[in-house]
């Protein structure tokens, strides 16, 4: 057993694969069992070889789209311009203003990838709390089942500490600089209704909202993978007990 619950640790926390390296954990613990076939784990055990799983996956989400350009040049989650704002971009593209718009859209994707660097240690913090419960619904639930369940756990909790993060990266970079301009020239267009959305928010819900995409697809990617079957055999070597 304690074979097994080393394989598990040990491959989790590799550099080889930080994106959950499954497929090796399954080969290792398919060698431990074969050489040890009394050997039997609590779900409790098989529970914490997952948190370690888990916690090496959040950290290269944060990695990745707090890196320069994570979200700027990933057109899955670029944060865009404000949506409700659409007919202004368009409105101001049709009048040469193109390029400052794009400019405007690189200062929003920034922001969010100074965001992004704060989203680790709430999600560590979310693994740690995963009860066994939770942690054998992940492994038997939905291609998004940990997406669902680290954003029940931390949506909160981002807001909260990345909203002051994209507010202080807007005002140093002067977000003003870029959005002021925009604004004043699309209401000088005639018959248009003046625009003025909440960046600060928009661009928050929009980091959190890309960091989730990003969890999601390393989750799927694992459960489409034959490694993603490594959770039959794991739960397979519980039954022994």
């Amino acid at each position: 057993m304690k074979k097994i619950i080393l394989a598990i640790v040990l491959l989790s926390t590799t550099g080889i694969n930080a994106q959950f390296d499954l497929k090796s954990i399954k080969n290792k613990v398919s060698e431990t069992t074969k050489s040890s076939p009394t050997s039997k784990l609590s779900s409790q055990e098989i529970v914490s070889g997952l948190k370690e799983a888990l916690t090496i996956g959040v950290q290269k989400a944060g990695d990745l789209t707090s890196a320069a350009d994570g979200f700027n040049k990933n057109n899955l989650i670029r944060v865009p311009f404000p949506e409700d704002a659409k007919k202004m971009e368009t409105s101001l593209r049709k009048v040469g203003m193109g390029k400052k718009v794009d400019e405007f859209e690189v200062v929003l994707n920034r922001a969010a990838e100074q965001a992004a660097k704060e989203a680790a240690p709430i999600f560590i913090n979310a693994v740690r709390q995963m009860e066994v419960k939770d942690g054998l619904n992940i492994l038997k639930g939905n291609d998004d089942a940990a997406t669902v369940f680290m954003k029940g756990k931390t949506n909160t909790d981002l807001y909260a500490k990345f909203k002051p993060v994209i507010i202080k990266a807007l005002n140093n970079v002067q977000v003003t600089k870029y959005w002021t301009p925009l604004v004043t020239r699309y209401n000088q267009i005639p018959l248009t209704k003046k625009m003025n959305p909440d960046l600060e928010d928009y661009t928050t819900k929009k980091a959190i909202e890309g960091l989730f995409k990003m969890l999601a697809l390393e989750e799927k990617k694992i459960r489409d993978s034959d490694a993603a079957r490594v959770t039959d055999l794991l739960k397979k070597v519980f039954s022994q007990q």
